[in-house]
């Protein structure tokens, strides 16, 4: 996400403002993207809260939903948990709009929704009604997306329902790398429809959706950053994030070895790779200097600052809640796979009983200390990295 070669503070950690940042300095601006998750107040309040609770009792029901609207995926992306499982039907993956609509009945609060999880958001035939009943309710609500069924009737349809923003995967700028990556998926095709998408917002003179393209940084495509740069300056994104892999999986059993030895070959979390990888930044840096283009990249480095007292590691068991399609709650977006971290089933359970509920605490307790569940030890947002 965010930084250079600068440290990432060690501060709590916000399910949309996930560490410090270093924007391109050349840039202009910042667009209207979406909001970081609403402030906690003073560091550890929620923390606090929860350590003093009784039991039965939890935080403030968080403002942040983000809902994986279907597992099924057109593509099988190499860094991707879909790739190393069984295909998914595109109705069998969809969530029911029933589950969808529970959800936000029991969030009154709820500000921000984010549609997306394993899969590919345009696949879900409930995508479109989510997005209208969320607007409907006032909720700033957005998804990420391969873009390759990203078609100008959709990305009218987009922006006519007013939807805050669109992320899209790019991971290279030419079809070699691309496609190697993002396996199925066709580099002039999206290409064709990112740019269609900026061609519905000025035929309707709308600044929305916010659009920001994220390339995924892995050994085989850093080469490539500097002109992906050079091609989404003509392109109309308002913002390009470079990532890093998200997980090591070192957690997790032997389901996941695939995911696990690819990240393993790819990752950049070395010295060698770490020195590469400064040299592509700096370079991508310029051109953004350049052409005037939003750029934000990640920490190498994984030194955190140590965090402040009643502050936990990360801040997403107070602030968001990730739900699968199938209704598993898990504690956040970074888990992938829901067999890993699993804090409830909405299937047999309220959402008030699962927040509240003994496994949450026991998660949250954890964050709080220097004893974090196994899951988050290898999180490149959890370390700073990502």
């Amino acid at each position: 996400m965010v930084g250079h070669p600068e440290r990432q503070s060690h501060r709590r950690i916000s399910p949309l403002d996930p560490g410090a940042s270093r924007t391109s300095p050349g840039a202009p601006g910042p667009p209207p993207e979406p909001p970081a998750a609403p402030s906690p107040g003073p560091p550890g309040t929620r923390a606090e809260q929860e350590a003093r609770g009784t039991p039965g009792e939890g935080p403030t029901p968080p403002s942040h939903l983000q809902l994986e609207v279907t597992s099924a995926c057109n593509l099988r992306c190499r860094m991707c948990l879909v790739r190393y499982r069984p295909p998914v039907n595109r109705i069998r993956g969809a969530m029911p709009l029933e589950l969808f609509h529970r959800l936000l009945d029991a969030l009154p609060g709820l500000r921000l929704l984010t549609l997306q999880g394993l899969g590919e958001p345009l696949l879900s035939p409930h995508l479109l009604p989510m997005i209208a009943e969320a607007k409907r309710r006032g909720v700033r609500t957005g998804f990420t997306t391969n873009a390759t069924l990203l078609t100008p009737e959709r990305s009218a349809r987009l922006v006519e329902l007013g939807v805050d923003w669109v992320r899209v995967s790019l991971d290279g700028a030419t079809a070699e790398t691309y496609e190697g990556i993002r396996d199925g998926g066709s580099f002039a095709a999206v290409a064709a429809n990112i740019r269609s998408l900026w061609a519905a917002k000025k035929a309707a003179g709308s600044p929305l959706p916010w659009t920001r393209v994220v390339f995924v940084a892995m050994r085989r495509n850093m080469e490539e950053l500097a002109d992906t740069v050079r091609l989404l300056a003509g392109w109309g994104v308002d913002e390009i994030r470079v990532q890093n892999l998200a997980h090591t999986f070192e957690d997790a059993g032997g389901a996941y070895a695939g995911i696990r030895d690819f990240t393993e070959a790819e990752s950049l979390w070395r010295g060698g790779d770490r020195i590469r990888s400064a040299r592509a930044f700096a370079e991508a840096a310029a051109v953004a200097e350049e052409y005037g283009v939003r750029l934000r990249l990640p920490d190498l480095s994984g030194r955190r600052s140590p965090r402040a007292p009643g502050e936990p590691g990360c801040g997403w068991p107070w602030d968001a809640v990730y739900v699968t399609s199938e209704g598993v709650v898990q504690p956040c977006c970074m888990v992938m796979g829901d067999d890993r971290a699993t804090l409830g089933d909405l299937r047999s359970q309220s959402f008030a009983e699962i927040w509240e509920g003994a496994a949450y605490r026991e998660f949250r307790r954890r964050l709080m200390g220097d004893d974090p569940p196994e899951v988050c030890r290898g999180c490149a947002l959890y370390r700073g990295t990502f």
